[in-house]
């Protein structure tokens, strides 16, 4: 606990008042325009009514994080099957990020066709939250999940010894979009769930009356109600 406490104190310590507060899920995106390894982007206008899927890393030329943009090459038609681009993103420069990926097709025979951000300053990182207290300059492994309304829905973080699962990433976009798409929340595991398979849960209702109305709601409509409160049907 003394551990924890003195930990959470390092980081007031490092962090001014003044400091922007970082993003959080259902914020809008910021306005950012960023050098890439495609020449000049304006985020989140580049991919408006698209979905875009922000990753950073700590850096070019470093083994974990060249397994990671490996992956995400190898996954991408699937992303963009999804509506989804892919962008990457480091302090590295974008020379740096050319050379890298030229390494990366020579030896690993993998062309990596996403652009890629040169967050020379760290200024979209810090806006972002992806530099942590401990870091260094170096940005983490953050993911971003952003919708076609510029807003982001998801956010994930993943220490500098731990790859990202591409899967998980996939299934997370998939689930989040028919989220959007039908109003409903989707199970743990989804769309594999053990006891439920790939059904989906109706939001809790509000009032008592829509609770009671609930129940016959399900009944006439065959949906899988266990409780007003917990209610399935199916995807």
């Amino acid at each position: 606990m003394i551990h924890e406490i003195e930990y959470l104190d390092a980081m007031s310590d490092e962090t001014p008042e003044d400091a922007p507060r970082m993003s959080l899920i259902g914020d809008r995106f910021p306005d950012l325009t960023v050098e890439t390894t495609h020449g000049t982007l304006r985020l989140p206008e580049e991919y408006a009514g698209e979905w875009f899927v922000l990753f950073s890393h700590p850096g070019d030329f470093t083994p974990v994080c060249t397994t990671e943009f490996v992956a995400f090459e190898q996954r991408r038609e699937e992303f963009e099957a999804m509506n989804a681009n892919l962008i990457g993103l480091s302090v590295d420069r974008v020379h740096s990020h050319i050379k890298w990926t030229d390494w990366i097709e020579a030896e690993l025979d993998v062309d990596i066709g996403f652009p890629i951000i040169a967050d020379e300053t760290g200024g979209v990182g810090s806006e972002l939250g992806m530099i942590h207290p401990g870091a260094g300059t170096s940005t983490v492994r953050a993911v971003y999940l952003v919708n076609p309304e510029g807003v982001i829905r998801q956010i994930l973080y993943y220490p500098m010894e731990v790859g990202r699962n591409i899967d998980e990433i996939l299934r997370s976009l998939e689930a989040l979009q028919f989220s959007e798409e039908e109003g409903v929340a989707t199970p743990a595991d989804w769309p594999n769930n053990t006891l439920f398979e790939d059904k989906v849960l109706l939001p809790p209702p509000g009032t008592d009356q829509d609770a009671e109305a609930r129940l016959a709601e399900a009944e006439e409509k065959g949906y899988d109600a266990r409780d007003w409160w917990f209610t399935l049907r199916d995807r």
